[in-house]
């Protein structure tokens, strides 16, 4: 596995632009809840991945090319932080009839990293 970028304001960016590789958002993601890869051994472990995620996806799915892992990735947002991408990042959308299925999953993929970041700020103070 590649070294990960760090969530930045440009690293979110670039993942709704498509500037950041869907192995990398998939990555990202994988990384944010608990998987994480043993080189030696070629597996994953998901030992800190939460019991819903885990006994589903015993291996991180890809994100990017399945709709189901990224429905309940969206459900695990609560609701109070599901517009954080117009709140904290200004995002108005893509136009109609230039998104396709992986635009929405990475908008779906900055939201869950913009309600970590929340939730890390939050319980730093």
């Amino acid at each position: 596995m590649k070294l990960l970028p760090p969530l930045t304001e440009d690293t979110l960016w670039g993942i709704l632009r498509q500037e950041v590789s869907d192995d990398t958002v998939n990555q990202l993601l994988a990384e944010s809840l608990g998987y994480r890869f043993d080189p030696e051994s070629q597996t994953w472990d998901c030992g800190a991945v939460e019991e819903s995620w885990r006994g589903e996806y015993p291996e991180p799915p890809d994100f990017l090319e399945n709709r189901p892992p990224m429905v309940k990735l969206t459900r695990s947002i609560p609701a109070p932080y599901k517009q954080l991408l117009k709140e904290k990042l200004g995002f108005g959308g893509y136009k109609i009839g230039e998104f396709t299925p992986n635009h929405t999953r990475r908008a779906t993929a900055v939201s869950w990293f913009l309600y970590l970041l929340e939730m890390e700020a939050e319980r730093a103070s």
